[in-house]
């Protein structure tokens, strides 16, 4: 390539997957990172299958294999803790790739070391984006600024490149009804694979990770936070639930590490203008019932890389990844709709639903997904 100068605007999943593909190929490449610091604590992360097909390309599936748990299984059960349905996902995924959890530093840490000498600047953020002939130009909160051909908003969920770009009401996240909580304790015995609890209105996932630590993953049905960091409200909130739920609720006290979030969603007409182009969850994020946000990150930044590569002109460049792009994660967006909904019915009918078609659903919610991206 000539020597376009890019910059990747959030250092998450996207950007870091995305930056030393470009440079690798004669890119001058920058990423800036709002945040101040880099993540040292914070949860687990679920990989599926074309997370680690990806994690190929990028040459880092074996490292990020070598500090994770394998998931050979996703267990269903109503909240008591009696089965409903059990999927064999190692065999789902078998021709793609394993299935992979994991501390999400981890991976983070992963990917930061495979930018290698691309710049990073963290601590930065966008204030201005404006174009001219052919040019972005960036205007950043420490008031200095820079001209690029190519802008990357890969800055999540509330994306201050689609605010800046897209300035429209739909161009806002939008709460999907949810309200979820992370933590990671201890592991419990009985915790030896993906597993989900699945009560009135509410779910309980459980996820092993190396160390004999587990990845809590709950969430309710509702519009605000009802409950904030709390464990005393969030016990109150899941006491119906049976064990490992109710032991690892109770062990929580006012220093547990927990992250709670009004769950968002990203829904636009188009992900980019001119030459600036949004990927990941700054254009489509979803609840994370599919478990695809990483997925989709990963998948992203290598079809807009193999665009820039093949596409001399950026206009076309970014409407080839789009349109490359947009099917498969308005399916995701599908998918998870049709599986948020059936997890609301009433138990009788869901806990029904699951155990006659539960591993049939399953794997159609998933059948394209194993096809390359």
């Amino acid at each position: 390539m000539d020597r376009r100068r890019v910059l990747i605007v959030g250092g998450g999943v996207a950007g870091l997957a995305l930056a030393p593909m470009l440079a690798r190929n004669g890119v001058a490449v920058k990423v800036i990172e709002r945040e101040p610091a880099w993540p040292t604590a914070g949860t687990g992360i679920y990989l599926p299958g074309n997370a680690a097909r990806a994690l190929r390309v990028l040459g880092l599936e074996a490292q990020v294999a070598f500090r994770a748990v394998e998931i050979a299984r996703q267990r269903f059960c109503d909240h008591r803790g009696r089965l409903l349905c059990e999927v064999d996902v190692a065999d789902l995924w078998a021709d793609v790739g394993p299935c992979l959890a994991l501390h999400r530093a981890d991976l983070h840490t992963l990917l930061r070391e495979a930018a290698g000498e691309v710049p990073i600047r963290i601590g930065l953020a966008v204030d201005r984006i404006a174009q001219r002939d052919d040019i972005v130009s960036v205007e950043f909160n420490d008031r200095t600024s820079g001209d690029y051909d190519l802008v990357v908003g890969a800055d999540g969920v509330h994306s201050a490149v689609r605010r800046l770009t897209l300035e429209t009401t739909a161009a806002l996240p939008r709460p999907v009804g949810q309200v979820g909580w992370r933590f990671v304790a201890p592991r419990p015995a009985e915790v030896t694979t993906w597993s989900v609890m699945l009560g009135r209105g509410t779910a309980f996932l459980t996820l092993p990770l190396a160390g004999d630590r587990v990845y809590c993953y709950c969430d309710v049905a509702s519009d605000h936070d009802t409950a904030g960091r709390d464990p005393a409200r969030l016990n109150e909130l899941f006491h119906e639930f049976a064990d490992p739920a109710a032991t690892l609720l109770a062990a929580l006290d006012a220093a547990a590490d927990i992250h709670a979030s009004v769950i968002e969603e990203v829904a636009l007409d188009r992900w980019a203008h001119d030459r600036v182009v949004l990927i990941g969850d700054a254009a489509h994020a979803t609840s994370p019932n599919m478990a695809q946000g990483t997925a989709m990150a990963l998948e992203e930044a290598l079809v807009l890389a193999d665009c820039l590569l093949r596409i001399p002109a950026i206009p076309g460049a970014i409407a080839a990844f789009e349109a490359r792009r947009r099917p498969r994660t308005e399916w995701v967006r599908a998918q998870t709709h049709r599986r948020d909904h059936t997890r609301y019915l009433p138990p009788a009918i869901r806990d029904n639903l699951l155990r006659f078609l539960g591993r049939r659903i399953f794997r159609a919610n998933y059948r394209p997904l194993l096809d390359e991206p």
